[in-house]
């Protein structure tokens, strides 16, 4: 695992968006694994204005998210579809039939999550897999006790889960119980994982997937089997790292020093 402290947030989005962006660069078709919460919000912004600056261009990659709310349809204002639409799809010049998403909206919710297991597959898998963590360890919605090698299917949002995103609904009522979420297993398959952590209410959930056991109860500390996985923190979010004097003397502020 690969840690990177960045001195901030913002240097925290535009490391991860530069990953993205050597993906694009360097394949004629990427498979791009994307997630959404706020994190994720100035990443977005960063890889869209270096698309507008004619930097990198989106017309041969595929996306798959992982995740949609069981129930939401792609046209509900809080589907993962409109927000992507919001933050990414509709300002770079992807094929809107490339922006592959569960369907929230399914009349069988289980055989979805097949459907999607398999697109993902028959897309040849995924170059780069973006992911956020939540207070309680999990990537994706894969909440605590979720099983390290399960593969996409409904998960029951934990009520911190749900609480943590009723701000985007008008009454956290709203907020769907449910999930179609890519497993760990699905995650572990990507090619390359990006996990981007900031601020201080991320520091205790990032100090257990970085430095504490493997286990179902965090479910991040599954990218410690990953071969190729990369942490993007800001100091903040490093906080309750003990290993944090080792990390910057291999990649001082998140850069990569090269071998003297």
């Amino acid at each position: 695992m690969k840690v990177l402290v960045v001195p901030n947030a913002a240097r925290a989005a535009t490391r991860a968006a530069g990953l993205v962006a050597g993906v694009l660069d360097g394949k004629d078709r990427p498979v791009l694994g994307l997630a959404t919460g706020s994190t994720m919000e100035p990443v977005y912004a960063d890889l869209v204005a270096r698309f507008r600056a004619g930097a990198i261009s989106f017309s041969g990659a595929t996306t798959f998210n992982l995740d949609e709310y069981v129930g939401l349809s792609p046209d509900h204002a809080q589907s993962y579809r409109q927000t992507m639409r919001r933050l990414l799809f509709d300002h770079v010049d992807i094929d809107a039939d490339a922006c592959h998403l569960p369907r929230g909206d399914a009349s069988d919710p289980d055989a979805e999550a097949l459907r999607y297991d398999a697109a993902i597959a028959a897309a040849g898998g995924i170059d780069i897999q973006l992911l956020g963590i939540g207070r309680n360890g999990h990537i994706g919605f894969n909440e605590p006790t979720s099983s390290l090698g399960a593969r996409t299917r409904i998960k029951t949002l934990t009520q911190n889960t749900r609480a943590a995103n009723a701000s985007f609904f008008e009454r956290p009522e709203e907020v769907p119980r449910y999930a179609i979420t890519m497993g760990i297993a699905n995650i572990l398959e990507a090619r390359h994982c990006v996990l981007v952590a900031t601020g201080g209410a991320k520091a205790a959930a990032v100090a257990r997937m970085v430095e504490g056991p493997l286990g179902a109860d965090c479910p991040a500390t599954a990218l410690q089997l990953h071969p190729r996985a990369t942490v993007i923190i800001d100091r903040e979010a490093a906080a309750g790292l003990e290993l944090i004097d080792y990390y910057q003397e291999i990649h001082p502020d998140g850069e990569e020093p090269g071998l003297v």
